[in-house]
């Protein structure tokens, strides 16, 4: 509980038992809920954060997007507060995130990776590519969002209400921004945050996932 409100931290992982170790050896003691959500992983992903304490959900069909789905639906916190099971967002910081949450008057607050203050944390490409899509995703929802990949966010869960959540993929990250953006309902904002290196083995592919998170946003704003 956080100044009155229940939270729930949501991690997806598919083969993350390196780094979901550290993230929950280092999750906040006012956190009431911690939902792991294992998308199938071969490796010891499960035993390690059982092991912990977190609430391990397994699903079994990959996919970035439907692991959180399959976490929304599991979530009783009042807030909800999502991280990767690498390590790269601070953990350490989520009390600073909901202050800023509860200062700013959101429902929803994306943590920007940028700028990106660890220069091992974020390839060139990889920091080319996330300025293309988050120019792109700003100019076609005509609302300037500095990173429309992150996956670190903090929002109310009763909003979800609000959402029409359709990718199953990477484009999810993206997607909830949009519909966070798109309605009348809810109030968007964004803070920095210090971005590190991840721990473990790279799943994101950029140019195959560059492109269709792309084609997603000029897809979902035109259909």
């Amino acid at each position: 509980m956080y100044k009155g409100q229940s939270i729930t931290v949501i991690i997806p992982c598919l083969n993350e038992e390196e780094g979901i170790r550290r993230v929950l050896e280092n999750m906040p003691d006012f956190v009431d809920e911690v939902i792991v959500v294992d998308n199938n992983s071969t490796d010891r992903t499960h035993d390690v954060a059982s092991s912990m304490g977190a609430k391990v959900i397994r699903e079994s069909v990959r996919g970035y997007g439907r692991s959180y789905k399959r976490g929304f639906a599991n979530a009783t916190g009042d807030l909800i507060v999502t991280l990767d099971g690498d390590h790269s967002y601070p953990v350490d910081a989520l009390s600073y995130l909901i202050e800023a949450f509860r200062h700013l008057e959101v429902d929803f607050l994306n943590a920007s990776r940028f700028p990106v203050r660890d220069r091992h944390a974020m390839s060139f490409k990889h920091k080319v590519g996330n300025l293309i899509l988050s120019l792109a995703m700003s100019a076609l929802y005509f609302r300037w969002v500095r990173d429309s990949q992150s996956g670190m966010w903090v929002f109310r869960r009763s909003i979800l209400a609000e959402m029409k959540l359709v990718s199953d993929g990477m484009a999810f990250s993206e997607e909830i921004k949009i519909e966070a953006l798109k309605s009348p309902k809810v109030r968007f904002g964004e803070i920095s945050i210090l971005y590190t290196s991840r721990l473990g083995e790279i799943k994101l592919n950029p140019w195959r996932d560059g492109f269709q998170n792309l084609w997603f946003l000029v897809m979902k704003r035109f259909s």
